[in-house]
């Protein structure tokens, strides 16, 4: 049985590097634009359509154009959507957003098709990994690896480049960041993009784990939001905790009761908010008081 548990939260623990990559990018949505970005699930699923796409025409060399590629219709749908709900109230940024998040399924699913397609993971990582009585999957063992390097990318990414200072500054003052003379449009642009790549790696990794469907993006969108709610909005250490206690509550509670690993994150969530109602890592941010 410990042997099973231990196998099983290896499974949860890949499943919660997927969640912390999706959720990852959403927190940066919300703590620099303060938009609650329900259309985030759509690019967690153009990143698998077009990773597909890619694939098929250039090998594994088109995968990083497909990352590009949804990254600007990110920063396309900022310009031409996003921009115009700064200044309107949370719930019309929900309505608009996940409007749009109906409109690109319905688009996804006139271009590639209703049907599910397989998307296979490279021939060397479709072996397993045997640590004395456990195994392992290659491919999520590689999984882990992964978000691990860009989780790192990303640390280093906000802690010494410019860039990066500037989005910490701006999520806690936008206007500041503006007075010092910075042009914030084209931050928040390249923001919005930056959170869309997020997704679209997170799609790109879950792709050979999970069928690619028009739907992929609704089954991960909402575990998104239970982990920034666990962890706290706009905390990014926050969305790397509760990620992975997502991912082992869901796979640990299928173990016991398959019927309800659906519900575990929820009762977590619950739980978590009764104790510590702004979340794990949660703040009292002026801006959003």
């Amino acid at each position: 049985m410990l042997d099973m548990l231990i196998m099983q939260a290896g499974n949860g623990l890949a499943l919660g590097f997927l969640y912390v990559l999706i959720a990852l990018g959403l927190s940066i949505i919300f703590g620099l634009l303060g938009i609650v970005n329900f259309a985030h699930g759509v690019f967690f699923a153009l990143g698998a359509y077009f990773s597909l796409t890619m694939f098929n025409i250039m090998g594994w060399w088109g995968i990083p154009f497909a990352m590009v590629i949804v990254a600007v219709i990110g920063m396309i749908t900022e310009i031409v959507i996003i921009r115009r709900l700064y200044d309107k109230e949370p719930l019309v940024s929900l309505i608009v957003t996940f409007s749009f998040s109906l409109l690109a399924e319905a688009v996804i699913r006139a271009i590639w098709g209703a049907q599910g397609q397989p998307f296979n993971a490279p021939d060397w990582l479709n072996g397993i990994i045997i640590a004395g009585p456990f195994i392992f999957a290659s491919y999520r063992v590689a999984v882990m690896v992964c978000v691990a390097v860009i989780l790192a990318a990303f640390w280093a990414f906000m802690r010494f480049t410019k860039y990066g200072r500037i989005l910490r500054a701006g999520s806690r003052d936008p206007m500041m960041v503006q007075l010092l003379g910075i042009n914030l449009p084209h931050v928040l642009t390249g923001t919005f993009g930056l959170g869309c790549l997020l997704a679209a790696l997170a799609g790109l990794l879950a792709a050979p784990i999970w069928d690619v469907t028009p739907g992929m993006g609704e089954a991960a969108i909402m575990p998104a939001f239970v982990v920034i709610t666990i962890g706290g909005l706009g905390s990014y250490a926050g969305a790397i905790v509760a990620g992975l206690a997502v991912g082992l509550v869901q796979s640990l509670t299928i173990q016991f009761m398959p019927e309800a690993s659906t519900a575990a994150m929820y009762v977590l969530m619950a739980v978590v908010l009764l104790l510590r109602p702004r979340g794990l890592f949660g703040e009292q941010w002026e801006r959003f008081e």
